[in-house]
């Protein structure tokens, strides 16, 4: 089955399509602007406040390990927020877009 440029053109004009674009790049955006804002932090916080990371939480270790590996296990964290929006909602949207599509 092949779709005209008319098709396409409709596709791409339609408010369900637009809609679907709009939600992906506002969970999109915001899962990245959430994580620019934890990782640039942290790294302000090295570059301003030294001391606060450099604070022992025991013999061998300061408190700037476990905020950097927190910092990695956040990121992994929004990974899965956004694969299990992707797959419950995002997925769908596409699938029910893609049947209308070829129904025509």
């Amino acid at each position: 089955m092949s779709i005209s440029q008319e098709d396409i053109k409709g596709i791409l004009e339609s408010e369900t399509f637009r809609a679907l674009v709009r939600k992906r790049v506002s969970v999109t955006l915001t899962l990245t602007i959430v994580m620019l804002v934890v990782y640039f932090g942290f790294i302000l916080t090295i570059a301003f406040n030294k001391e606060l990371l450099a604070a022992k939480i025991g013999e061998h270790m300061t408190i700037g390990l476990p905020i950097g590996i927190g910092i990695i296990v956040f990121a992994w964290l929004l990974t899965g927020v956004y694969t299990r929006w992707a797959n419950s909602s995002y997925d769908r949207s596409v699938r029910e877009l893609r049947k209308k599509i070829t129904s025509h």
